[in-house]
């Protein structure tokens, strides 16, 4: 049996769409099919039933699932096994992160991974509400809430804090607010609702409530820019806001103070790309720590 045309299997079941499997692994979706056949012909069972949305697991191919898994685990096992004893760390790895730390804190600092590791493909995406690693969407990820479920390896990251910013433009023509119940007088930078993606989004769930005027933006770094540009005022994290002299805290008593956690499968704890990156990670925020909460 061929592992490559397994590992065809194994993406095209996560991503349950030929054509989001062929972009993961970088091929046309003619390849992805003509692994899947070759699959199937030396399995002598049909695996995927195709739809015109997608495709799913047959019974037979959700019984090879968990066979393909376990070969799946016993190779980055070996491989694991390897990277301790001195191969050069090589290859993609995909990072997954909220799009504030990935974009304001993470990104300026993975050229230094990449300096040190050559040889290594960093790849850095946002997570979205249906992001999972068990389905190896990502080889790590920096979450926002400690997930519960899957054979995840959890590590705490950092706690940090966000404040009510606003531009001192704004402020200059719209005044500065006292307290929270002033905020009804004026424009917050807020989430998309229905596109929040967890649960630590929601700072304040009465702001979304119909005696506010908002402006609503689904990621962290458009509301920067929205709350910088003089369009309201918005909470967003000290580690980005504090240090911008475009930007002055409004009601400094009122703190949100979440945590990142640093999460990985455990078939991937010990691959030489993965804890590169997780290494890396941990460095850079360390040696950051004290601007990731404001008092």
């Amino acid at each position: 049996m061929d592992w490559d045309n397994i590992r065809f299997f194994l993406s095209v079941a996560r991503a349950e769409q030929f054509s989001a499997a062929a972009a993961r692994m970088g091929v046309d979706t003619a390849t992805v099919g003509r692994r899947i056949t070759a699959l199937e012909k030396s399995l002598n069972a049909r695996l995927f039933d195709r739809q015109r949305t997608g495709c799913v697991l047959t019974p037979a191919g959700e019984r090879f699932l968990q066979t393909a898994e376990e070969l799946e685990s016993q190779i980055l096992q070996v491989h694991g096994d390897l990277s301790r004893s001195g191969v050069e760390v090589g290859g993609a790895v995909r990072i997954a992160a909220p799009d504030g730390f990935g974009t304001l804190f993470l990104c300026p600092r993975l050229g230094a991974l990449k300096a040190r590791h050559p040889g290594l493909t960093i790849q850095l995406v946002p997570i979205t509400r249906s992001f999972s690693l068990s389905r190896r969407e990502a080889d790590l990820a920096v979450t926002i809430e400690r997930p519960a479920e899957g054979r995840l390896v959890a590590r705490k990251l950092v706690d940090y804090s966000l404040h009510f910013y606003a531009s001192r433009h704004y402020l200059e023509r719209h005044g500065v607010p006292a307290t929270t119940d002033e905020l009804s007088r004026h424009c917050l930078i807020t989430y998309v609702p229905d596109l929040i993606f967890a649960d630590q989004l929601t700072f304040m769930p009465e702001l979304y409530g119909p005696s506010f005027s908002r402006l609503e933006c689904s990621t962290a770094v458009g509301q920067l820019e929205a709350v910088r540009s003089g369009a309201g005022i918005g909470i967003l994290h000290d580690y980005a806001a504090h240090r911008d002299p475009q930007l002055q805290l409004v009601l400094p008593d009122v703190r949100f103070d979440r945590t990142y956690w640093i999460v990985t499968h455990a078939d991937l704890k010990d691959v030489a790309r993965v804890r590169a990156a997780i290494d890396h990670i941990l460095q850079e925020v360390r040696a950051s720590k004290d601007v990731f909460r404001r008092e």
